[in-house]
Order: C-alpha cells, then structure tokens, then sequence
C-alpha cells in the first residue's frame, strides 16, 4: 500500500477514502515566500540522507511548542525520534544556511495511542505531536517568531482551510512553502473507513513527502503570520486527496506537557 509520496507509516488513505479523486492540482508557492510561525524539521535519516517534514509554532506557556505529525516522529521503522532533530521557522531557500536559523527540539509528545507496533490502520487517529524546542539566544520560538491558536474537536464544517508545508518529493524540492485551499470537509462513515474517519479532507491537492505534519490553517492573519491551526497533514492518496488530523480533547493534556513551563 504505497501513499501519497508522503513517508506515512500508515499507508492506507488510497484504500480507505471512498470518495472520487479529481486529478491532483499543484501546490501553490505560497504569497511572500514564507510564514514565520511555520517552518521545516530536519533530522539526520542516515546514510548521508536528511529526514524532512513540517510544522507550525502554536501557543503555549513556555512559548517553545511546534505541533507535527506523530509518524514524523515516531514509525515502525524508527520507533524512537533521531538524537539530534530541527525546527527552522520560516524556512525559504535556506538549503546551505539553515543551521543558522534552526531551533533545537529538546523533547518529543506523541499519544500514548500512537503505538507503532501496532496495525497502522489502528493508530492513524492519532497522527498528532507536539515537540518542545530548546531556548535560543535566551528567547523562546514564540518570542521570536510568534504562534497559532491551537483548536480542538469538533471542527466546524465548511471553513476556509489552507494547508501549508514543504513538499521535497518531485515535483517538488522541499526549499519553498506550499498550499493547497478548500473548505473543511469533515469525513464521515459514508465518505472513509474507519481510519480516516473525523479526518479533514481536500480535494485537488498534490502535496508530497515532506508537507507530512504542515498545518492546516484558518483564519489566517497576514500582520501577525499566523492563524487557528485545526489539523496537520497526515495521509494522501497520491492522485489528488490528501487528509489532515485535527486534535481530540485528549491532546490537550499532551499539549500541555510540551507546554509546561516546569523544567
């Protein structure tokens, strides 16, 4: 079962999603190049390759919190987060300076739910983390660069969505910011097994491996960079569809443990 060019553990949306794929439309370059509250993770997957997704700083205590994908960092394959992972906050063409830009992820939150000896089918709703980041220059990320508002279950249907993240996989190259726009379409019994279900779907959106843990952003305010983060990219069918995973009540306990002000 092989899905979307996203590197998804749980590679099962093509099979699951039962609703007609239109063909996939390209994902925008995103207006003015980047957005400071989102940014890139890299990590080092070995063999002289990097591990790639995306995220977005979202409000919290200690201002320190970057929200992602759970199979960002955690997969049957690597079931502990890389000893060393970054977060480069309004990442543009940064390819040979990033470095100087990137926030260290001091810890990693995923739900207890996201147990990844399990059937992937099992735990895709609870592709959701929540990573803390080590202080820079004595500043917090959200100090620097400001945060989203973090929303919870239920999400309303029919509101202006756009997700953003850096695609690498072709036709992409992973050193811009993309979108795919769309109303939220909250995916029921009748449009997805299981799985996918209580998942937010767009159509005509061709994001690949790399977007994995973007946000989906509403309301998004052009002075302050920011927006309501209600989901983050999570699985896609390959051919045009791609699902996001907005957070349960039960993420608020996690987020607060990423976002604790306690040492």
């Amino acid at each position: 079962m092989r899905l979307a060019r996203l590197p998804i553990p749980a590679a099962v949306a093509a099979v699951l999603l039962v609703v007609a794929a239109p063909p996939a439309v390209a994902a925008e370059p995103w207006e003015g190049g980047a957005v400071s509250t989102v940014g890139k993770l890299i990590w080092d997957a070995g063999g002289g390759r990097l591990g790639l997704c995306s995220g977005a700083v979202v409000d919290a205590p200690n201002g320190s919190v970057v929200a992602t994908a759970a199979h960002c960092v955690r997969t049957r394959e690597q079931p502990e987060p890389a000893d060393e992972v970054w977060f480069v906050p309004g990442y543009d063409h940064d390819r040979d300076t990033w470095r100087d830009e990137a926030w260290r992820v001091a810890s990693f939150h995923t739900p207890d739910a996201w147990d990844v000896t399990r059937d992937p089918a099992e735990i895709l709703p609870h592709d959701y983390a929540f990573l803390t980041l080590a202080e820079k220059d004595g500043r917090t990320v959200q100090e620097a660069h400001g945060a989203n508002r973090l929303a919870f279950e239920p999400v309303r249907e029919g509101d202006e969505v756009a997700a953003l993240g850096y695609p690498a996989a072709p036709p992409y190259d992973g050193e811009s910011l993309r979108y795919c726009a769309g109303e939220t379409d909250v995916l029921t019994a009748q449009e997805a097994q299981q799985p996918n279900r209580g998942g937010l779907l767009l159509q005509d959106c061709d994001m690949t491996a790399g977007s994995s843990g973007g946000p989906w952003l509403r309301d998004y305010d052009a002075g302050t960079e920011s927006g309501t983060l209600v989901a983050v990219m999570s699985v896609g069918s390959g051919d045009g569809m791609v699902v996001g995973r907005p957070f349960p009540e039960a993420a608020r306990e996690l987020l607060a443990t990423a976002g604790s002000r306690e040492p």
